[in-house]
């Protein structure tokens, strides 16, 4: 086991948290937090990524800075929890990749996008999307870099499951997945205990969740949109371009909207966090990840636009570069943070649920 600066301050706040739980009512990680008397690496990972970092418990904390005790959760879960993706990345010789995340993501866009455009440089547009790279070409290639990023976000999910489960160990069950769906669905615990997100300051405000609520259902809509052009294409024998009206180009239309409009809004949000709560440290691999969703969408936006005319072949060069470096990078970036996160999330409801049958002791 290990044992981080950062997991240290976490196991000491936690320890005065557990002491006082004047803030119970806020969110899921203090009624999960009032199940252990101790906690170790595993726990403390689980409960930071069950963190939704919305900033209530540190104004509404008697013993935040200037106090003695310096109790500032948001910014000791964020550090364990950024911590987390890296202690759990697979294979474990990229794990730094997490340290510059930002420069990384950066340099692998710019290659993969520069590669493509050397790929396709000079093929006509009049043969449309497939003239310029063969279906079965860009099936194969990114399908076998996106197998690989789901092999690799398993089986970092597999770790955290294995670390967390310790202490309490639990079995996740439909009742609990579905909980979980639904507090994902909503942000649930982005509410500041029903009031909103302390994002800027002592006064709580919904355009942080409502960004987010933009780029997951965006990018949900891009993937439903990818989904149902394979169908077209191997079922109903339909090659893209495809007609305005049909469904994966309303479906795609509505998802690069929402990764437009949503991470233009966390990153807004991101720049006007109050500095109290603000994790500095991890800017550059939030950003990085942020820019990486915005860029797909209006690179895939201005193909869309431009799909019939001569600029067709470099934009969809520039939008396989840019979405290939996507996929490429999501087991090392913050995108990780939505799936561990649903991973706590399942975790808390089948703790929720075994409490509740006297399974365990509050």
């Amino acid at each position: 086991m290990y044992r981080t600066e950062a997991l240290t301050e976490a196991d000491r706040l936690m320890t005065v948290c557990n002491s006082c739980r004047y803030c119970e009512g806020l969110c899921a990680v203090f009624p999960a937090m009032e199940l252990r008397r101790s906690f170790d690496e595993g726990d403390l990972n689980y409960l930071a990524n069950l963190c939704h970092s919305c900033g209530a418990c540190y104004y509404d904390c008697q013993f935040s800075p200037p106090h003695a005790f310096a109790v500032n959760m948001p910014v000791a879960l964020a550090a364990v929890r950024a911590d987390s993706y890296a202690a759990y990345a697979w294979p474990g010789a990229l794990r730094g990749l997490f340290a510059r995340n930002g420069l990384a993501v950066a340099v692998l866009a710019a290659l993969s996008v520069a590669g493509f455009l050397f790929a396709l440089g000079g093929k006509p547009a009049a043969g449309g999307f497939y003239g310029v790279m063969a279906h079965n070409t860009m099936a194969w290639l990114f399908g076998a870099v996106f197998v690989y990023a789901l092999v690799a976000l398993w089986m970092g999910v597999r770790a955290l499951w294995r670390d967390s489960n310790r202490l309490i160990p639990v079995t996740a069950n439909p009742a609990a997945l579905w909980q979980a769906v639904k507090d994902a669905a909503s942000l649930r615990y982005l509410d500041g205990g029903g009031v909103g997100c302390y994002n800027e300051g002592d006064q709580p405000r919904d355009r942080r969740a409502h960004s987010h609520h933009a780029t997951a259902y965006g990018f949900a809509l891009c993937f439903a949109a990818t989904s149902v052009a394979t169908l077209y294409h191997y079922l109903l024998g339909r090659e893209a371009p495809y007609l305005w009206y049909d469904l994966p180009v309303l479906l795609g239309t509505a998802g690069g909207i929402g990764l437009v409009v949503g991470p233009i809004g966390l990153l807004v949000a991101k720049f006007r966090r109050d500095p109290a709560v603000a994790d500095p440290a991890r800017l550059g691999m939030d950003v990085g990840f942020t820019a990486m969703l915005l860029a797909t969408a209006v690179t895939g936006l201005g193909l869309l636009v431009w799909r019939g005319t001569g600029a067709m072949p470099a934009l969809l060069a520039v939008h396989l570069g840019v979405v290939f470096s996507l996929f490429l990078t999501m087991p090392y970036g913050k995108f990780v943070h939505g799936i561990y996160r649903f991973v706590a999330l399942v975790r808390y409801a089948r703790e929720r649920q075994m409490l509740e049958a006297g399974e365990i002791e509050g």
